[in-house]
């Protein structure tokens, strides 16, 4: 479903990505761990090219995203071709990011009236049937201020979904909720792992992504240091910064 080949991404003289290579299997649930600075949200941003890569291609379902090919060489896709590929891409960002002047109901179907060209009693209907997925039928008509961190955070999900994305990132979409609204979101998160959603997941949530996920990078300084199977990667790390990150947020000895 998403493959990243030799992926870099640069700020001036800082190399924040150095020669990412990945691929994700239609389906797969990946998680991204790592301490602060280590690239995972970047990677995130540059796979659906809300951050455009330095170098390197990223293929979503098969097609280049961001770029094509003419004569043999790789161009920049224009705001209207990027637009109609990032469809496929849902994101789900650490901050909630919802229009404030709309409702539940409204910022879920702006987007498949606006992009999907959806009429509206079809939007309308979608987006009632994902309110209820996310438990928040009720909400329709509230406004983001009106609803808590975590609510919010379920109808940004929601929004993302109503796109009919092929795989969903999600970056820390949990890191600005109080600690009791955290198990909601995550809740919802499982769902659509178990309806075989294609998701691609930076968390620090270790228990969850050891939980939920297929395969678990550890990235640090904009590599992928290791990565396996959640039982593998936080029981018997093969690497010594993995180990060591893995005491340090842990609080206890990750591997046996």
């Amino acid at each position: 479903m998403v493959r990243i080949e030799g992926l870099r991404k640069c700020y001036g003289a800082l190399e924040v990505l150095k020669d990412i290579t990945l691929d994700v299997m239609r389906g797969e649930k990946i998680s991204i761990i790592g301490p602060s600075g280590s690239g995972k949200t970047t990677l995130l941003r540059c796979i659906n090219w809300i951050e455009k890569p330095s170098g390197g291609h990223v293929y979503i379902d098969g097609n280049l995203i961001g770029e094509k090919l003419v004569g043999g060489r790789h161009v920049a896709m224009d705001d209207r071709e990027l637009a109609r590929l990032r469809v496929g891409t849902g994101m789900v960002f650490q901050r909630f990011n919802l229009f404030p002047h709309l409702t539940a109901l409204q910022n879920i179907t702006i987007g498949p009236r606006k992009v999907l060209k959806m009429p509206a009693t079809e939007a309308e209907a979608g987006a009632m049937t994902l309110l209820d997925k996310v438990g928040l039928t009720a909400k329709r008509d509230a406004y983001p201020e009106m609803l808590s961190g975590g609510q919010q955070q379920r109808v940004a999900i929601a929004r993302a979904l109503a796109m009919r994305p092929k795989v969903m990132l999600f970056d820390e979409a949990t890191s600005a909720l109080d600690p009791e609204l955290i198990g909601e979101v995550l809740a919802v998160m499982r769902q659509l792992a178990g309806e075989g959603m294609t998701m691609i997941i930076v968390t620090h949530e270790m228990k969850f992504a050891e939980e939920i996920s297929d395969r678990v990078i550890f990235m640090d300084h904009g590599v992928v240091v290791e990565q396996g199977k959640p039982e593998q990667l936080f029981r018997s790390p093969a690497q010594q910064r993995t180990q060591t990150f893995l005491r340090a947020v842990l609080g206890r000895q990750a591997y046996q």
